[in-house]
């Protein structure tokens, strides 16, 4: 669809997003059945007629395709909430008001401890925002990596020397058994109660499962449900009746009969919920390499392999979720979620009372100030530290790479990388660029281009496309624990160091290609 003006696409996106008004009373609205009679759908969760200005914005708790999640402060009322802004030209351009639509009519619905609840929609002339409930521990992501990184400074502070005197490795972040066992029971709770509602996620995984502030599980983005015929939920005309084998999902936790363009079922969150477990036990996603296909070729060949530290129990329970055949899993055959809590993984949890259990204590954040042109010293963000020996394998040499091998891939990376005449003018004497890219810099609301440089010597260097002025440098460190990349998929990372973070958009998808260049730079750097 060709989008014209502001107005226009602002009465578009009205007449198509805003389906009915907000309820007189949401005490009418607060059963599925209730939801809507008549064909309409009347919402819980108002639409409301406040502005951005209403709200003091903190930090940035996510980027997406088309959005960004905001920590913001009613001015008014002091309340705090996640608030997700949906950039409306995107949304329309790439087609994605439906995904808008369902994630937006399923929440007002769903009625879970375990399900991230809206509060109140409002828009503006350029954008969508959904006020959700903040979660203040942030994703599951950071938990597993915090405890790495916990762990580390404690080596480091204590144990370092003996450490490097005996030519011990430190290990990557990853939960211990109970801890994980704790997290998989209430993943569980929640996969069972959407389930049983008829709603299939498709996106599970560390990143979308959030901690509430005493540690329990809560899970968010609800843009790629797919609802199956027999739901009760209240959902938009047809969409049960759509291909259920479209591409949805993050690449690391796909099924293969997803990629085998197989209908979506309960199964596709089960394989996720068995590649979250692997997570949380070992640091890395189970089917990880250097790309999206090479990570779709593991899968489909179902490479899996497990760390000799995994419990009889935890190894089984994983082998069996990761099953090629959905209907194998437990949890998706004729005895439901019955199979799964029987597990001996699960011995000892009382199912009945989990979400009033003792959570596990959160780890600590890392305390990292967001790159803001405003340098507002309150804006902090999450930092996902990668823990020292965790790379991006080079494919076919089992993971390792030799000093020689880098710092050749490093002088290859600069000799064919495109590179304009124009940037030398940022540049010293005899430096070379390794990798160049405009790029999008999430600040906040504004998003600015920028052009990031990354040169031998090793340097990071940020210009403004526009007046070809620079923008200063990202402080470069050769120890991943100060400076490191964390890569939110093809398009989008950060770049994080002990005092700031950036977040950039790549729209030439090379986000993992700039976590390996600057990772074989510093490992180059280190011999």
């Amino acid at each position: 669809m060709a989008v014209g003006g502001n107005d226009d696409m602002e009465r578009d996106l009205d007449a198509r997003l805003r389906l009915a008004p907000a309820p007189a009373a949401a005490a009418a609205a607060a059963s599925p059945t209730a939801a809507g009679g008549g064909g309409g759908i009347a919402f819980r969760a108002p639409q409301e007629q406040f502005t951005v200005s209403d709200f003091e914005l903190g930090k940035i708790y996510g980027v997406g395709s088309y959005s960004k999640v905001v920590r913001a402060k009613k001015k008014d009322t002091g309340n705090v909430y996640a608030l997700k802004i949906m950039d409306k030209k995107f949304i329309t351009k790439e087609n994605k008001i439906s995904y808008v639509k369902m994630e937006r009519i399923v929440l007002d619905q769903l009625d879970h401890p375990g399900v991230i609840r809206l509060f109140f929609t409002f828009q503006d002339t350029y954008s969508l925002y959904m006020a959700l409930e903040s979660c203040e521990g942030g994703e599951l992501f950071n938990q597993i990596v915090r405890v790495g990184v916990t762990q580390l400074t404690m080596w480091k502070i204590y144990f370092l020397s003996l450490l490097l005197m005996q030519g011990l490795c430190l290990q990557k972040g990853r939960l211990p058994e109970d801890e994980a066992r704790f997290y998989a029971a209430e993943i569980i709770d929640i996969l069972e109660y959407l389930h049983s509602v008829g709603l299939i996620h498709r996106d599970v995984k560390p990143e979308n499962l959030l901690l509430t502030s005493d540690g329990h599980i809560k899970i968010a983005d609800f843009g790629s449900v797919k609802p199956t015929k027999d739901t009760p939920i209240k959902v938009l005309p047809n969409s049960t009746n759509e291909r259920a084998c479209t591409f949805v999902g993050t690449a690391a936790y796909v099924p293969p009969e997803v990629l085998n363009s197989a209908p979506a079922t309960f199964g596709n969150d089960l394989w996720a919920l068995g590649c979250t477990l692997y997570q949380m036990l070992s640091g890395s996603s189970p089917f990880k390499d250097a790309s999206e296909w090479l990570i779709f070729q593991r899968i489909i060949a179902r490479d899996l392999k497990f760390p000799e530290y995994f419990s009889d129990d935890a190894r089984d329970l994983i082998d069996k979720l990761l099953d090629v055949d959905p209907s194998k899993r437990p949890g998706a055959g004729p005895n439901g979620y019955v199979s799964l809590k029987k597990h001996p993984f699960f011995r000892g949890v009382d199912w009945q009372n989990i979400r009033k259990a003792q959570a596990p204590k959160l780890a600590m954040e890392a305390n990292a100030n967001e790159d803001d042109d405003s340098q507002d010293s309150n804006w902090l963000s999450h930092m996902r530290s990668t823990p020292v020996n965790q790379q991006v394998s080079s494919v076919g040499n089992n993971g390792a790479s030799s000093s020689s091998e880098v710092c050749s891939h490093v002088s290859i990376l600069a000799s064919i990388d495109s590179f304009d005449s124009r940037w030398q003018d940022f540049l010293e004497h005899g430096e070379s660029v390794v990798l160049i890219s405009k790029l999008k810099k999430i600040n906040k609301l504004t998003n600015k281009k920028v052009q990031l440089i990354l040169t031998d010597k090793p340097q990071l260097i940020c210009v403004d496309p526009a007046k070809m002025v620079a923008k200063g440098n990202i402080m470069w460190s050769d120890d991943p624990s100060e400076l490191n990349v964390q890569v939110a998929n093809s398009s989008h990372f950060r770049i994080c160091t002990p005092k700031k973070v950036s977040t950039f958009e790549d729209a030439k998808q090379r986000a993992w290609q700039w976590k390996k260049a600057i990772e074989d730079l510093q490992r180059c750097q280190k011999n």
